[in-house]
């Protein structure tokens, strides 16, 4: 969902052969919203100050950086690697395992890459759109992408232990504030909109089409053609 809430240009064509299913899984993941997440996050961001929040950001964005070297490899993109490499070992040694970002002083700012995009890369098309239980909105590709994201992490696949335990902690904590620092957007989408579910759809592919096709604007399509026509 924080996803969808990027910004975009205006317009995507859409494939959601599964939208009676989705809707079902988005309607779960909008109560899971409303009932956990929303105020669990409301009270997160309340009671934690924020550099402490954005220290806990940082130390999860830096283990995650290993993954998104070898995303940069297997894509070929060896200045993206070189980078995201050179950032990694900055914030572990001397931003202290990634809590603070001296990297950033030196321009050295993550490069984002995930599997998905390395599929993409690769000629494999998106498939059709899917919402996925928690996780918020998707496609084919995307998902597989996830998936072998997760699996393939070399921090997660090294990490035992009170390694691991703090790792998906810092996962879980900095969804939550993510999910507090961008509450108007998301909840503008969720709450606000006529149709949530098409708006996050229409939100979600727009960013991922404009990241992956390098901010190349596609064609526009109403989004809510289909649920008004006659």
């Amino acid at each position: 969902m924080l996803a969808a809430c990027s910004t975009a240009p205006a317009g995507s064509e859409f494939n959601d052969p599964y939208e009676a299913h989705n809707r079902e899984v988005h309607a779960g993941n909008k109560s899971l919203d409303t009932h956990l997440v929303r105020p669990v996050s409301q009270g997160y961001g309340t009671a934690v100050p924020e550099p402490v929040r954005k220290g806990v950001s940082n130390f999860a964005e830096n283990l995650d950086l290993p993954r998104m070297v070898v995303n940069d490899l297997l894509q070929l993109k060896l200045e993206d690697a070189f980078v995201n490499s050179g950032r990694f070992l900055f914030n572990s040694t001397i931003g202290l395992a990634g809590i603070f970002d001296p990297a950033a002083s030196i321009d050295l700012y993550a490069r984002d890459t995930d599997f998905g995009e390395t599929l993409h890369v690769w000629g494999v098309g998106e498939g059709a759109y899917l919402e996925v239980p928690v996780l918020g909105p998707s496609t084919e590709r995307d998902l597989v992408g996830t998936v072998v994201d997760f699996a393939m992490n070399p921090t997660r696949v090294l990490a035992t232990g009170d390694l691991g335990a703090a790792n998906t902690a810092a996962d879980i904590g900095a969804q939550v504030g993510d999910r507090y620092e961008y509450s108007d957007l998301v909840d503008e989408v969720l709450y606000e909109s006529a149709d949530s579910y098409a708006q996050a759809r229409l939100l979600y592919l727009q960013n991922r089409r404009f990241e992956l096709n390098a901010g190349e604007e596609p064609e526009y399509l109403d989004p809510y053609e289909d649920l008004y026509a006659e």
